[in-house]
């Protein structure tokens, strides 16, 4: 009986300052939205570079410089150069277990069509790339080796390009310039969407000759992608890479490996780390908000207290035990933030779907983020209104009856 009145109590004390009340739940409504809309965009990363990695291939190999397994060269050009287009090449010709093979470098560069330019990623590759990236032109061609061995400035370009330097302009045949120096296009790739905020159509292939000796000036490598012709010969293809490569770079018996070879699993549980690290960082950040959203419950229930001083003093004298003042400012705090808390949730749950629209991100809303941010909502109304409420508990009846 006891929390029924205290919940009807409390009801009409937050329905007689509705302002009020509304900006003390405007911090948990912030906190438990921000909470799942980040939750929410970093789940949606997660998911999807899994499903774009296995969609490679169980099959393909991917081999980086340096020793640590996809460490400085994630994103750029990078710091280690020890792979060369040579060994690409020598890959290409020695190995017995590879069916095709994918040198690739990647910068940024500033690209221009008429009146128009933008900053985009270009990528230096071969024709293996349609292979081991899993990629075709959807319209128009790909370039050809004899492109790569002569060093031909043709580029085909993705979906994103297309948006933001040409509009309605058909692309195919068009001149673009990469710093400066002119491309004819040949086809556009087909849409692969964003990776997490990564958007993977705002791309340029060119000609991977073309990209280091032309455009960047440059002789390393990022990355080597290969395919295995049999994902049973996986572990012979390491071996057989390896020790190639070790014999192309010179490395003595006792001298450790200047690259390093992993398979798509092995990538993919990297990259789930990495966005799971994401995924904890953003909600801590959202998590501040709800925190300071509690300091504002503490902070109204303190004002609160104050300015019914005289109403607890009453109810002691009329035999209210402590107990009974405790629960009715709990039960009010607690109701503030259960309050906020649903509508942070349909405020959260709504905006990760508009984020997913307006930006083309893919969210994914888990009942456990829901959840959480639930509890923790109803957690920061109960600690937060633990204070106000035993300070309420503790007033003497004959001082707060006299309180003006």
């Amino acid at each position: 009986m006891r929390i029924k009145e205290s919940v009807h109590i409390a009801r009409r004390s937050l329905m007689g300052n509705k302002m009020r009340s509304s900006l003390t739940m405007l911090g948990v409504i912030i906190g438990v939205a921000a909470i799942i809309a980040m939750i929410s965009i970093g789940n949606g990363a997660k998911a999807d570079i899994s499903e774009r990695i296995k969609s490679l291939g169980s099959n393909v190999l991917q081999i980086r410089p340096g020793t640590q397994a996809f460490g400085p060269v994630r994103f750029g050009a990078g710091s280690v150069q020890t792979l060369k287009y040579e060994d690409a090449q020598m890959i290409r010709e020695k190995s017995k277990f590879i069916s095709y093979v994918e040198p690739q470098i990647s910068r940024q560069a500033q690209v221009k069509f008429g009146n128009k330019n933008d900053n985009i990623e270009i990528i230096g590759t071969t024709p293996d790339f349609q292979r081991t990236q899993n990629t075709k032109a959807v319209k128009g061609n790909f370039f050809t080796d004899a492109d790569v061995l002569f060093r031909e400035k043709v580029c085909l370009i993705g979906q994103t390009v297309i948006t933001n330097l040409f509009g309605n302009t058909d692309p195919i045949g068009q001149k673009i310039k990469i710093n400066n120096i002119e491309f004819r296009i040949l086809g556009v790739l087909e849409k692969k969407g964003s990776m997490g905020p990564f958007d993977q159509d705002n791309r340029v292939i060119i000609p991977i000759t073309t990209a280091m000796k032309r455009v960047f000036g440059i002789d390393y490598l990022r990355s080597i992608s290969v395919e295995v012709n049999d994902a049973k010969n996986m572990e012979l293809a390491k071996e057989e890479l390896t020790t190639l490569l070790r014999r192309q770079h010179r490395l003595p018996p006792n001298k450790q490996s200047d690259f390093n070879i992993q398979d798509q699993s092995a990538f993919l549980e990297t990259l789930e780390k990495t966005s799971q690290s994401f995924t904890y960082l953003l909600g801590g950040i959202a998590a501040v908000s709800l925190i300071v959203g509690g300091i504002g419950i503490m902070n109204i229930m303190l004002v609160s207290v104050t300015e019914r001083t005289r109403e607890i003093g009453t109810r002691k004298a009329i035999g209210a035990k402590r107990r009974d003042i405790l629960l009715q400012f709990l039960v009010e705090s607690l109701i503030l933030s259960l309050i906020g808390g649903i509508i942070g949730i349909l405020l959260g749950v709504g905006g990760a779907n508009l984020i997913s629209k307006i930006a083309g991100w893919k969210t994914v809303i888990s009942v456990g983020a829901i959840l959480l941010a639930f509890l923790f909502s109803a957690s920061i109304g109960i600690f937060f209104g633990i204070y106000p409420a035993r300070k309420a508990a503790r007033l003497n009846p004959i001082e707060a009856l006299r309180y003006e």
